[in-house]
C-alpha cells in the first residue's frame, strides 16, 4: 500500500485563538496597590496572587513589562517574594509593545498566545494598536481572568503544572550560552543533549495530546489528537505513537516531541511530526526526523511525510527538506513529500545523542 492508498488524512480544523500560554503583567497599580518609584513598599493585590497561583498551577507563565527603573523594581519583586513567578522581566521606559516582542522570544512562544493585563488604557491601546493578536485585559479584570475560556487548557497535565520551573531552568542555559559568545556550536556542545524516545505510555497520552494543541511554529501538518485518539492509534498494528524526551547537564526538558506514523507494507508515513517550541533552537527536530528517516530505510520501507503549510510552520518544512524529503504529491489540500530511498540526505552531525526504547 502507497501513501496515497493509506487512510485517508484528516483535515485539520480552523481552531479559535490559542490558549493563552503566558500573561504579561504590568506592575505598578496592576500587580501590586502601588509605585515602586513612588512607595516604598506596594503590597501586591490579594486577587493578583490568587490569579498568580491559579494560573501557574495550569501551566501558564507569567510575565512582566513595566515603566520604571529595573533595578527597583527586581529589588521589590524579591523582598516581596514574587520574583519567582516571572519567566521574563522587560522594565524600562520603551513602549510597552517592545517589551512583550522580546518577551515572546525570551519565552519562544508566538506573540497570539500572550496575554497583557494593565491599568492604563494608553499602555493597553499602545499594544492593542501595534500588537492586535495580543488579548489585553484591564488590571480590575485580574480575578476574574482563570474563568475566561482563553486560560483554561484543555488538559492540565503533571508536565504543564511544571512548565514554570522548566522555563527557569532555560534561563540558566541562556546564561551559560551568553558565556560561548557567538560560538553556538561550542555551547551545544557544551550541553550533553540526549534524546529518548519510546513509544507512548499511558501516562504519556494527556502530554502528547497536549502538545498537538499548543506548538504551533514545529507542527507538520496542525492536526490535533485527544488522548483517546492517542490511545487507540497506540494499539493499532498499523501505527506508531512515539513521543521524545530531551535532557541536558542542567536538567530535564520533559517531553518535547510527539510523532504519529503510519506503517505499511512499503511506506513508512508520518502523519504528524512536532516538537515544542521550547526546544526549537536545540535543532533537535532534524534530529528526530534523522532517526525516523534511518530506521524507515533500515525496515525497508520508504519515509513518507504529510505537511500542511499555516502562517507560522514553515520552518517545519524546512527541517523535512533538509532530512531528505522532498514533494512528490499534493492532495486533499497537504503535500506528500518522500525520501528517495537510493539517494537519501546525508547524514547530518549532530549534538543531540538519541536513545531509543529498544536501548
Amino acid at each position: 500500500m502507497t501513501a496515497d492508498q493509506g487512510a485517508p488524512a484528516r483535515a485539520p480544523l480552523t481552531a479559535p485563538a490559542p490558549v493563552v500560554k503566558c500573561l504579561v503583567w504590568d506592575l505598578d497599580d496592576t500587580l501590586w496597590d502601588g509605585v515602586v518609584l513612588e512607595n516604598d513598599d506596594p503590597e501586591p493585590f490579594p486577587e493578583a496572587l490568587e490569579t498568580l497561583s491559579a494560573l501557574d498551577k495550569r501551566g501558564i507563565l507569567h510575565a512582566a513589562a513595566s515603566r520604571s527603573e529595573h533595578t527597583a523594581v527586581t529589588r521589590h519583586l524579591t523582598e516581596r517574594g514574587l520574583d519567582d513567578w516571572f519567566c521574563a522581566v522587560q522594565v524600562g521606559w520603551g513602549a510597552k509593545s517592545g517589551a512583550l516582542r522580546r518577551i515572546a522570544e525570551t519565552l519562544n512562544i508566538g506573540l497570539d498566545t500572550l496575554a497583557f493585563v494593565d491599568n492604563d488604557p494608553a499602555e493597553r491601546a499602545e499594544v492593542e494598536a501595534a500588537l492586535p493578536m495580543v488579548r489585553c485585559y484591564r488590571a480590575d479584570e485580574v480575578g476574574r481572568l482563570p474563568d475566561r475560556a482563553e486560560f483554561q487548557p484543555a488538559q492540565v497535565t503533571e508536565e504543564g503544572s511544571r512548565r514554570r520551573a522548566l522555563y527557569r531552568t532555560e534561563w540558566r542555559r541562556r546564561e551559560a550560552e551568553e558565556e560561548f559568545g557567538e560560538d553556538r556550536q561550542a555551547f551545544l556542545a557544551s550541553l550533553d543533549l540526549v534524546m529518548r524516545l519510546r513509544p507512548a505510555t499511558e501516562d504519556d497520552l494527556s502530554r502528547a495530546s497536549e502538545l498537538t494543541v499548543r506548538t504551533h511554529q514545529l507542527n507538520s501538518t496542525g492536526l490535533t489528537y485527544d488522548a483517546d485518539e492517542l490511545r487507540e492509534l497506540s494499539a493499532s498494528p498499523g501505527h506508531q505513537v512515539r513521543v521524545a524526551r530531551l535532557s541536558d547537564r542542567f536538567g530535564d526538558y520533559g517531553i518535547i516531541g510527539l510523532a504519529v506514523t503510519e506503517l505499511t507494507p512499503g511506506d513508512s508515513i508520518l502523519r504528524l511530526m512536532l516538537m515544542s517550541c521550547r526546544v526549537a533552537s536545540r535543532g533537535v527536530g532534524g534530529v528526530l526526523l534523522n532517526h525516523l528517516v534511518k530506521e524507515a530505510l533500515a525496515e525497508g520501507r520508504r519515509p513518507v511525510a504529510h505537511f500542511v503549510p499555516t502562517d507560522v510552520n514553515r520552518n517545519m518544512l524546512v527541517t523535512l527538506r533538509f532530512a531528505g524529503y522532498r514533494p512528490v504529491a499534493t492532495e486533499e489540500g497537504h503535500m506528500v513529500l518522500a525520501v528517495d530511498q537510493d539517494r537519501p540526505a546525508p547524514e547530518h552531525h549532530s549534538h543531540t545523542r538519541v536513545i531509543t526504547g529498544a536501548e
